[in-house]
């Protein structure tokens, strides 16, 4: 397979299939991600992504799904998109979902009728970064979206009939604005109404501006504790009709797999455990991005 620079996936899609059908992000400006920092955008050719369907369909015959990266597939022009998805299913018949970043701003992009073309070309879920509902740290941290916007087009991503995984990230409020940010991601969360939400907590790389802003003392990280009140102020808040909401990435303190809203009480429980000592944390030595 021919893969340039960091291949970021889903965890739930580490058994698939990566196809890089992208370099980069066509965004680039969070400051506290640096996943793609020195890597350019750019749409692989036709030829070199055919010749890598080729290659998973003579030694990955074992794989069900298929993963597109990287960080925002779907900004391929709709004709180029539906064909790499034709030739999967030619290649690769025994595949049985598609999956792919998106981010909002490029899903405005794509209308109702091309969403629901995608799903009936394979596509099974999409991946969106929410990070946080709240309007005044989406602007501080450069996601070049607001809230409202990325609520509207998670929404049509729902009514096209396909799967919407949202992705948040706990501490990136810093102590200040911390309980703000996590009840507000909780309300959007419950508009959002997502099949599956994960949490992760912020970890800070060197390359980012947000690592530089905490260097300076600008910044501050939460505390364990911290991270896990607002956690639990952000289930408190959130109202879905059937989804799963994970904390279970290796950033996080507390592992959490939760079926909301029947296992939520449970869940808070859970939190209240570890915060009041009754749980052992990770340890610092294994977490991890």
């Amino acid at each position: 397979m021919h893969y340039e620079g960091n291949i970021i996936r889903p965890p739930n899609e580490a058994d698939s299939i990566i196809l890089q059908v992208t370099t980069g992000c066509s965004h680039n400006k969070c400051t506290f991600c640096g996943a793609y920092k020195n890597q350019p955008f750019t749409i692989k050719s036709t030829n070199t992504i055919s010749k890598d369907i080729a290659y998973a369909a003579k030694y990955f015959k074992n794989q069900r799904r298929v993963f597109l990266c990287d960080g925002d597939a779907i900004v391929l022009p709709q004709k180029r998109l539906i064909a790499i998805l034709d030739e999967i299913q030619e290649k690769l018949p025994w595949i049985s979902r598609v999956g792919l970043y998106a981010n909002a701003k490029r899903l405005k992009l794509k209308n109702f009728k091309d969403l629901k073309e995608l799903k009936e070309k394979g596509v099974g879920t999409i991946y969106m970064g929410l990070e946080s509902g709240d309007d005044e740290v989406l602007n501080l941290v450069h996601k070049g979206e607001t809230v409202s916007t990325i609520i509207e087009q998670g929404k049509k991503v729902r009514e096209a009939g396909l799967k919407l995984s949202i992705t948040v990230l706990l501490g990136l409020a810093g102590p200040e604005r911390s309980l703000v940010h996590a009840k507000k991601t909780g309300e959007a969360l419950s508009k959002l109404d997502p099949d599956h939400i994960g949490a992760l907590s912020l970890m800070l790389l060197p390359n980012t501006q947000m690592y530089m802003d905490w260097k300076a003392g600008v910044f501050k990280l939460l505390k364990p504790n911290e991270l896990l009140l607002e956690l639990k102020e952000m289930i408190l808040n959130t109202y879905i009709s059937r989804g799963l909401f994970y904390a279970n990435h290796a950033s996080n303190y507390l592992p959490i797999q939760a079926r909301l809203p029947r296992d939520k009480e449970k869940t808070i429980f859970l939190i209240d455990q570890a915060l009041s000592g009754k749980m052992g944390l990770r340890p610092e030595w294994m977490r991890a991005l």
